[in-house]
């Protein structure tokens, strides 16, 4: 189980520090090198030189996008076992719903005594089915209101 943090959302300051440094941090990525070296200034303002896995800095671009926007994140390890409030909330829907979701075998899970848990991994990989298939439902819909001479043209 993983205990999530609780969700803020990003100041205004945040937010104007984030799309300025997604920007800046993106373009210095196109790189091959495996690492990177950032200089870090603690409180003295005196600099600490760091080795990153690039890979780690594009992650960070990829947060930095996300707050951006305005969104608050959390980041999870993939084989983190998430509580079913945890999952409701990630999936943003409520935990009843989830609940019938796991024992109708959508989701795979396992128990532990009374409480339900679902790997983080499982969780990501239902989401990415759900959103696919409603991706094909909207397409179908187009076409459908497409061929009716409904006034949506692709």
């Amino acid at each position: 189980m993983t205990n999530l943090p609780k969700t803020i959302l990003p100041l205004e300051k945040e937010v104007e520090a984030a799309v300025q440094g997604q920007r800046e941090l993106a373009s210095l990525l196109s790189t091959k090198f495996e690492t990177q070296r950032i200089d870090i200034f603690d409180k003295e303002d005196k600099p600490h030189r760091l080795v990153l896995p690039t890979s780690a800095l594009r992650l960070l671009v990829d947060i930095l996008g996300e707050l951006a926007l305005g969104n608050a994140v959390k980041v999870v390890p993939v084989h983190a076992e998430l509580t079913s409030q945890e999952a409701a909330d990630l999936l943003n829907v409520s935990r009843p719903h989830l609940v019938k979701m796991l024992e109708e075998g959508a989701i795979p899970f396992t128990k532990t005594g009374r409480h339900r848990r679902v790997r983080f991994s499982d969780l990501m990989a239902f989401k990415q089915r759900r959103d696919e298939q409603s991706q094909e439902a909207m397409e179908a819909l187009v076409q459908q209101a497409q061929e009716l001479g409904m006034g949506y043209d692709g």
